[in-house]
């Protein structure tokens, strides 16, 4: 088993960073491919549809940009296969050491090409996903009978994994889904680029504000509703959301969202840029029910703003209760409405939590800090 001292640490590696989304490879793990390439590696950065417009931003950070199929049945084992066999002839052609693959298709997909190669194979656990948010409906339950099989096969074949929360890897534990001598390590998110996000001053106007896709495990609802319930009470005080309409099961409709934006939301639509909205707003709301660690939480801290969330997986880990915001239970509009309501009541809680979340995402989610410690868990 590999560890990071049998690991070829130190020596030039031809690494594989494989997502299922293009932009996340800038977005989420543009840092982590500069400081790989720092260090002397060869990265080459897989995802479907890889535009023009993200390869040229992967080639300035040197990396090589590499366009794959992935199948949207993913999780049918006849196109897993399929899928699996593609990306073998892939890895044959770009002869890794180290495949490292985040996200469930991924995650799934690249196992077994990578053992076919040779290559350490690293899952990077960001979250559960769909299939284990809960609810006994057959298509959802046959969904995550589905991804724990895979998930089973794809850590067999695992030389070490990362997870972002202990919530997340002890769930794998219950599903029987890590093997018993397979090395585990926790990392603090993604990571946020302080630079990027500079801690900016909390206007005196109270403004919730929730980024999100608008599916309904993201708390989408219970937002609107809390929304809906105080703007009623206190007319002055502002309610934003911004993100965009889904073709997820899990997804919104566009009636629902209507109805949510005429009882007083604010639909900001899909930003290209988070920065000027959270510098906007006054107190940042993710109602989710799981996270693995939600990004736009962290980038809300590191702007330095007060956070209400849940008292979820990934979620908690964000906020120290009462030093830089509040945990509320999921699924449950009215404590998010009492929540926020204590902002709007107390405005000098936003500013004071605020400085708590900037301190604290220093501290502990820096995403060079985060980066260095997945090159040395992971012998990179």
């Amino acid at each position: 088993m590999s560890s990071p001292q049998s690991a070829s640490a130190g020596k030039r590696q031809r690494i594989i960073l494989f997502g299922s989304y293009a932009p996340s490879l800038i977005n989420f793990r543009g840092p982590l491919i500069a400081a790989l390439i720092a260090r002397g590696h060869e990265v080459f950065a897989l995802a479907p549809d890889i535009d023009e417009g993200i390869a040229a931003q992967l080639k300035a950070l040197g990396a090589e940009p590499v366009d794959v199929p992935l199948r949207r049945a993913s999780l049918d084992p006849r196109a897993a296969r399929r899928s699996s066999r593609e990306l073998e002839r892939r890895f044959a052609e770009l002869r890794p050491d180290v495949v490292i693959a985040y996200t469930i298709t991924p995650v799934v997909l690249a196992a077994s090409a990578a053992r076919a190669v040779g290559a350490r194979f690293i899952p990077l656990i960001t979250g559960l996903g769909y299939a284990f948010l809960g609810g006994f409906h057959p298509k959802r339950l046959l969904i995550r009978l589905a991804a724990i099989l895979m998930y089973r096969r794809a850590f067999a074949k695992a030389d070490m994994a990362f997870f972002q929360n202990e919530d997340d890897r002890r769930d794998f534990r219950r599903m029987r889904a890590l093997p018993g001598g397979l090395r585990t390590a926790i990392v603090n998110g993604s990571g946020v680029d302080l630079a990027r996000f500079p801690a900016q001053p909390v206007p005196d106007a109270i403004v919730f504000l929730m980024i999100a896709r608008f599916l309904k495990d993201k708390g989408v609802r219970e937002y609107g509703a809390a929304a809906a319930r105080l703007k009623r009470e206190f007319p002055h005080a502002r309610f934003q959301l911004a993100g965009w309409l889904d073709q997820s099961p899990d997804a919104i409709g566009r009636e629902e969202l209507d109805a949510m934006i005429a009882a007083g939301v604010e639909d900001l639509g899909k930003l290209d840029d988070v920065r000027p909205a959270l510098g906007g707003c006054s107190v940042y709301v993710l109602p989710s029910y799981r996270e693995g660690t939600p990004r736009s939480v962290l980038e809300a801290m590191a702007v330095g703003r007060a956070i209400v969330t849940t008292d979820a997986p990934g979620c908690r880990e964000t906020v120290q209760p009462e030093v830089n915001g509040m945990l509320v239970p999921p699924r449950d509009a009215e404590p998010l409405a009492a929540a926020m309501r204590r902002f709007i009541e107390q405005p000098e809680l936003a500013r004071n939590m605020g400085a708590e979340s900037r301190r604290i995402v220093e501290e502990k989610y820096d995403v060079h800090k985060v980066n260095a410690a997945i090159i040395a868990e992971g012998g990179l």
